[in-house]
């Protein structure tokens, strides 16, 4: 079960939401102290943060900020504000969605799902799957053998070298690092990275593996993804594959 942490000082709306959010089969819990907000986050370690921006003492991009100084955990901001720059600086201030008010519950529904979904979906399994949905707050590293990815800062690590990724090729390092040596499906991909993939041209998803290839090559790994036809991507930690400076 995810646990969904409301940052919201409208008692009102912060019970609506808690009530929806049960609805669909997820633990909620409204945040009560404004003033120091990190101890009650921290000690409630959730999967997913729904963050207003006009809060007490405070507002909603500061204390993103405060969040990602320690964690990757998803944060949707909900706000009254509509205008584009205070969506961009919800995004740019570490956000991953933006709704605005008045709420449209269903709408919120569709993007928690999409979000969590991205966060911890379907291609995390067994006790991978297990640490990062009870450890959302305080996982900040993902290791495939002398390979690391670290997660609050999206950021790839091989024998000392460091190499930025953006968000999709975080988000297929994530998928393949979960999954050492197993070929995962081009579908799964696809779903990690895309809420709906109908539309989405399968090209996108090689052009996707390619860039994260390349980044793996400035580390001094080569061939580390291996496409298997037909099925989907493989990521191997086989030194034999991969080049010593």
């Amino acid at each position: 079960m995810y646990r969904i942490f409301i940052v919201e000082d409208d008692n009102k709306i912060a019970a609506i939401l808690k009530n929806k959010m049960e609805q669909y089969g997820y633990e909620a819990a409204a945040a009560t102290g404004f003033r120091e907000l990190m101890p009650e986050l921290e000690a409630y370690d959730p999967q997913l943060v729904l963050l207003d921006v006009n809060l007490p003492y405070f507002d909603g991009y500061y204390w993103c900020r405060q969040i990602r100084l320690r964690s990757s955990v998803p944060i949707i901001f909900i706000s009254a504000r509509a205008g584009e720059m205070d969506q961009v600086m919800a995004i740019e201030n570490g956000g991953d969605d933006y709704i605005t008010k008045p709420i449209q519950l269903e709408l919120l529904m569709a993007k928690v799902r999409g979000v969590l979904r991205r966060a911890y979906g379907e291609y995390a399994s067994g006790k991978d799957a297990d640490e990062h949905r009870s450890g959302a707050m305080t996982k900040a590293e993902l290791s495939a053998g002398n390979l690391k990815l670290h997660l609050s800062r999206n950021e790839l690590e091989w024998n000392g070298k460091r190499v930025e990724l953006t968000k999709n090729e975080g988000l297929l390092a994530e998928c393949l690092m979960s999954n050492p040596g197993e070929i995962v499906a081009r579908e799964t991909l696809l779903e990690a990275l895309w809420d709906d993939v109908q539309f989405v041209d399968d090209n996108t998803l090689s052009v996707n593996v390619t860039r994260l290839r390349k980044k793996l090559e400035e580390l001094g790994l080569e061939k580390a993804i291996e496409t298997i036809r037909g099925l989907g991507y493989k990521l191997t930690t086989d030194r034999a594959s991969m080049r010593e400076e």
